[in-house]
């Protein structure tokens, strides 16, 4: 799961990237709204309530960057966030799979996170979150289905690692590992994490700060 991936010059340089400030630039309803493609972007997909706020915040070292709630769907924009002295910029997308929205606001957003998947030519790579309870549903599938076919890669972050027990988490993985299996745009490694406990996120950094090294 990434683990002896990288040197401890790779770990510390994604350590130093993420100990530099990142600041909320603005919330994007229409494509048009976008900054200009003058940086390269990574961007955070998951179902509602999977934990993108929280994750976003462990990443960056802060507790209020991302807002978080309990309560699904909260995040109905494209939010984006900006390093104050690296060429990188976090795209918080909409979640996914939240049967309570109003049908109309739901295909909104969809219309909304597809335009950007398939036009943002400065997008390297789509973290996709995926529940470390339970491994991926059908909602997953078909944001990878359409990652897949948009050709754009991808790379699986199971979340909340620290709430299944141990056999538990590892059915997820293997259950995550098979889902990706052969998938043309999917990274082949998975990272498992924890906002709680932090573990996972300096080998996050480190995905990350290669992407901005290539």
């Amino acid at each position: 799961m990434t683990e002896g991936k990288f040197s401890a010059d790779q770990i510390e340089a994604g350590r130093l990237l993420f100990a530099r400030p990142f600041e909320f630039i603005k919330g994007c309803v229409r494509i048009a709204d976008l900054p200009p493609t003058d940086r390269l972007e990574i961007a955070f997909a998951g179902r509602s309530n999977v934990g993108k706020s929280s994750l976003i915040n462990a990443l960056t070292g802060t507790t209020g960057l991302a807002r978080t709630s309990n309560t699904p769907g909260r995040t109905q924009e494209l939010n984006i966030f900006e390093s104050q002295s690296a060429p990188l910029r976090i795209v918080d997308m909409p979640g996914y799979g939240y049967a309570k929205a109003p049908e109309d606001k739901v295909k909104q957003w969809t219309r909304l996170v597809h335009a950007y998947l398939v036009g943002r030519p400065n997008l390297r790579r789509v973290y996709v979150l995926i529940d470390g309870r339970h491994g991926p549903n059908g909602n997953d599938l078909s944001v990878m289905n359409e990652l897949d076919r948009a050709a754009v890669s991808y790379q699986v972050v199971l979340t909340k690692a620290d709430k299944p027990l141990r056999a538990e988490l590892e059915q997820s993985v293997a259950k995550t590992r098979a889902a990706i299996a052969k998938r043309p745009a999917a990274h082949p490694e998975l990272v498992v994490t924890s906002s709680e406990t932090k573990s996972g996120m300096d080998l996050l950094r480190a995905e990350i700060r290669v992407l901005l090294d290539q």
